[in-house]
């Protein structure tokens, strides 16, 4: 090993990753993923789908899962800066409904991996983010699920957002502390919360 370092959460199945970044004047090189330093750091997941998305300042995507067809996601951003959550929805698990949050950016060159059965989201702190993953199972658009962002039973406190929860997931009274508003989509702002069920 010594590619990476793997720090465990607080919650089993998350862990953030901090990959060797080589730097010098004229720039950087480092390996976003290698499989053996997976396997040694106890990692044995296999991807079998890379995703990549674009959002501007305030949008919040999530929190998403796969009912069916959990996908384990191993995440990171390329450009600008996300607050990027995981929710622990395991039936059984000691910790289920609590959340664990990190920040990922192009400086920090983190990466967050993220179990299977955990519901998934991030909220763009910077103007762009370019927001990379990879997927341990296909995407089923039939199989998706989701989790209101602002459930008070889960209290995900998301940073410089300001607002007041009004009993639904809509984004409406939310914004930046910065004046930005927070942008859902229309599916995003239509989730229940853990006590509705999933």
């Amino acid at each position: 090993m010594g590619q990476i370092k793997v720090t465990q959460s607080p919650i089993d199945g998350l862990y953030v990753v901090e990959p060797v970044v080589h730097g010098d004047d004229r720039g950087y090189f480092v390996e976003t993923y290698n499989q053996k330093d997976m396997h040694e750091a106890g990692l044995d997941m296999v991807f079998v789908q890379d995703n990549q998305s674009m959002s501007t300042k305030g949008v919040l995507r999530g929190l998403h899962f796969q009912k069916n067809h959990p996908q384990g996601k191993l995440v990171r951003v390329i450009q600008g800066a996300v607050f990027d959550v995981a929710v622990d929805l395991r039936p059984g698990s000691r910790t289920y409904g609590q959340w664990y949050g990190v920040e990922l950016t192009e400086e920090n060159q983190k990466q967050f991996y993220i179990s299977e059965g955990f519901a998934h989201g991030f909220l763009v702190l910077s103007d762009v983010a370019k927001f990379c993953y990879k997927c341990t199972d296909f995407y089923h658009p039939e199989d998706e699920g989701g989790i209101a962002w602002n459930d008070p039973e889960i209290g995900i406190v998301w940073p410089e957002v300001v607002g007041t929860y009004q009993g639904s997931a809509s984004a409406e009274g939310y914004r930046l502390r910065s004046g930005e508003p927070l942008t859902l989509s229309k599916k995003d702002q239509m989730w229940s919360g853990l006590k509705q069920g999933l």
